[in-house]
């Protein structure tokens, strides 16, 4: 189920160039409302639901709506964010509630250099139906291709 945002929460991050949710969004689907300075979701039937957006947000304003079989009826599971680590809340239908602390991860900004170890592909490469890096982490020296 996608997030949704509780517009009585969101301030819009404003302190921030834009809403940490649209900065973190994987799909580009959160955005910001100018005229109410509130963030929402503009498709939610596109959402990943990989909810990077609920575990940024400073305001705790996102919500997950969870699944049934996962969370029945009456039950909530909230995220709060500190700055090394992420205090989830379960809240069952009973009003038992569950916490747990996980670390969040502390890598500097710009230090993580995805590309690193691979090679730039030559132009012939770049028609393949290969991955990038596919054969090296298979451990193959080259892929086999059909009807070959």
């Amino acid at each position: 189920m996608p997030t949704y945002v509780n517009p009585d929460k969101c301030d819009g991050c404003k302190a921030l160039d834009q809403p940490a949710c649209q900065y973190i969004c994987p799909n580009d689907l959160m955005t910001l409302d100018k005229a109410l300075g509130k963030a929402f979701n503009q498709e939610p039937d596109m959402c990943w639901e990989c909810y990077s957006c609920v575990k940024t947000c400073p305001q705790s304003a996102i919500a997950m709506r969870g699944y049934a079989d996962v969370m029945p009826m009456g039950a909530s599971l909230t995220p709060l964010r500190g700055t090394d680590s992420i205090m989830w809340t379960v809240k069952y239908r009973d009003q038992r509630v569950k916490r747990f602390k996980y670390p969040i991860r502390s890598t500097p900004w710009g230090s993580i250099e995805p590309y690193g170890s691979l090679k730039t592909p030559t132009a012939a490469q770049l028609g393949d139906s290969g991955l990038c890096g596919e054969d090296e982490w298979l451990g193959v020296e080259r892929l086999p291709t059909p009807g070959v």
